[in-house]
């Protein structure tokens, strides 16, 4: 399950894809635009500001940009940025690996080689799906698992 924080800031970086002729938003029109309490938007932005996805213009014609183009930005992206590693096993993550504390064999276990393909297919769906995908009727397609 993705964070509140995670899911905000999705939501704050296709309001600001939208945004007309890339004009800069105010915080205060994201987070009424969106449902964001303006307090936490305040945090979410800073944070991605300092992660280089979005940059702040100060003065009358000032608010929050887009520094990267819809197209590149992902969903995987924003979630491991935000919530930290996505795999669902410490030994399946691809940035933070740490072998499981009660693990015989990472070859041998059953319950890994399943979350593997989990892992998987979610990381191939979350690392195509981008926020430019939020601003029309395109989807990324779905991923069907066999078995």
């Amino acid at each position: 399950m993705i964070s509140q924080k995670a899911k905000y800031a999705l939501r704050a970086l296709a309001a600001l894809a939208r945004a007309e002729g890339g004009t800069p938003m105010l915080i205060g029109e994201i987070a009424e635009q969106q449902k964001i309490p303006k307090k936490f938007l305040e945090q979410i932005l800073l944070d991605l500001k300092h992660r280089g996805l979005v940059m702040s213009r100060r003065g009358r014609d000032g608010g929050y940009l887009l520094l990267k183009s819809p197209e590149e930005i992902t969903f995987g992206e924003v979630l491991r940025m935000i919530d930290g590693p996505i795999a669902p096993l410490p030994c399946l993550s691809q940035t933070a690996y740490r072998k499981c504390d009660d693990c015989l064999s990472e070859e041998e276990c059953e319950i890994r080689h399943v979350f593997a393909r989990v892992a998987e297919a979610t990381r191939d769906v979350l690392f195509s799906a981008t926020i430019a995908d939020t601003l029309s009727d395109r989807h990324p397609a779905v991923v069907m698992l066999s078995g």
